[in-house]
């Protein structure tokens, strides 16, 4: 099974982590804002230092591809890029939606359910995916704005876990019986390990010479209750 280094840096958390056969092997991260440029390399080189591999024993790198901040992709990818360079191999892109999807699939709930993640941008504004319990798409990324109204489709007729940096902000807004919400889930490399295990698995690997991280910003404009005139 593939040895991957797995790095997380969409939000906050400076977060990166080594894998093999779906099994953390270890993980350094911190939460101290404006840190990843100066601790990635250091957390990667700690990494290597307290397990019995060498970073020459990768068979890749996986980063998230977003969305989420552009300074943290930016120092993610591009740390992970001068890795896939340097060992000549290959690169694996994670959304940070489906990773945090991930998080919540992996505690095993039996009841049917779907799952939100929801990123804060600012303001009333996130980014959000919906999938159902087996990580299937249900509703493409997206920027929204949030409102009261906001999922009623999928709140009508099924149980919601929301997931993420906006569930504060949306929990206060919205009221709801099927919407669970889990503030306790923070971005990590750790969500990350079955999703790049299985894309290396399938070889859908990205192209050095052109991957960029996925921004997105373009939100919905909503009508408000104010009236202005």
């Amino acid at each position: 099974m593939p040895l991957i280094l797995n790095i997380e840096t969409s939000e906050n958390i400076c977060s990166v982590a080594l894998s093999k056969n779906n099994e953390i092997i270890a993980i350094k991260e911190s939460s101290e804002e404006h840190s990843h440029s100066k601790l990635i390399t250091v957390f990667i080189d700690e990494l290597f230092k307290n397990s019995k591999y060498k970073i020459t024993d990768l068979d890749a790198v996986a980063v998230t591809k977003g969305p989420g901040s552009y300074t943290g992709l930016r120092i993610g990818v591009s740390t992970a890029k001068g890795l896939c360079y340097g060992l000549n191999i290959p690169l694996i892109a994670i959304g940070t939606l489906n990773a945090l999807a991930n998080a919540i699939n992996k505690l095993k709930i039996t009841e049917n359910y779907l799952i939100c993640p929801i990123i804060d941008a600012r303001r009333m504004e996130v980014y959000s995916a919906i999938f159902d319990k087996n990580l299937n798409i249900i509703e493409d990324v997206s920027a929204n704005i949030l409102t009261e109204q906001s999922y009623q489709n999928y709140l009508n007729t099924n149980k919601v876990i929301f997931v993420g940096s906006g569930c504060e902000k949306f929990n206060a807004i919205l009221n709801n019986k099927n919407a669970q919400f889990n503030q306790n889930i923070k971005p990590s490399a750790t969500n990350m390990v079955e999703l790049s295990t299985k894309k290396f698995e399938n070889k859908e690997f990205e192209n050095l010479a052109y991957f960029e991280p996925y921004y997105l910003k373009d939100f919905i404009a909503i009508k408000s209750k104010n009236k202005i005139f």
